[in-house]
C-alpha cells in the first residue's frame, strides 16, 4: 500500500505544482491586461488631447457662428414679414379708397343713364300706347 501512497502523492505533488502554474499565469495575464490597457488608455488621452479637443473647439466656434447667422436670419425674416404685412395693408387701404372715389365719381353718371333710360322707356311706352 506504500507503493500505492507514493503514487497518489507524486499525482498530488504533480497537480498542485500545475495548479501553481495556472494561478501564476492567470496572475501574469492580469498584469499584462492591465498594462495593455493603462497603455491604451493613455493613448486614447493623447489623441483626445491632440485631435480632438481642437476639433471640438472648432466645431464650437462653427455652432457659434451659425447660431449668429440663424438669429440675424430670424431678425430679417421678421423685418421683413413686417415689410410686406405693412406694405400689403397700404395697398389695401389705397384699393379701398380707390374703390370709392371711382363709385363716387360714377354713382352720377350711373344715376344720369338710369334716369335717361327711365325717361326713354317711358317716351317708348307713351308711342307704343299711341
Amino acid at each position: 500500500m506504500s507503493g500505492e501512497l507514493g503514487t497518489t502523492n507524486l499525482l498530488l505533488g504533480i497537480m498542485a505544482v500545475v495548479s501553481v502554474l495556472e494561478a501564476l499565469a492567470i496572475i501574469g495575464m492580469g498584469i499584462a491586461g492591465f498594462t495593455v490597457y493603462r497603455k491604451v488608455m493613455e493613448l486614447v488621452t493623447g489623441l483626445e488631447t491632440r485631435q480632438v479637443a481642437p476639433a471640438m473647439i472648432r466645431v464650437n466656434a462653427i455652432l457659434d457662428d451659425v447660431r449668429d447667422v440663424t438669429a440675424k436670419v430670424r431678425q430679417e425674416t421678421e423685418r421683413v414679414d413686417h415689410a410686406i404685412h405693412s406694405t400689403i395693408d397700404r395697398i389695401d387701404d389705397t384699393a379701398d379708397r380707390v374703390r370709392s372715389n371711382v363709385r363716387e365719381k360714377t354713382s352720377r353718371v350711373v344715376g344720369f343713364i338710369r334716369g335717361l333710360r327711365v325717361a326713354l322707356e317711358s317716351v317708348m311706352a307713351t308711342r307704343h300706347h299711341a
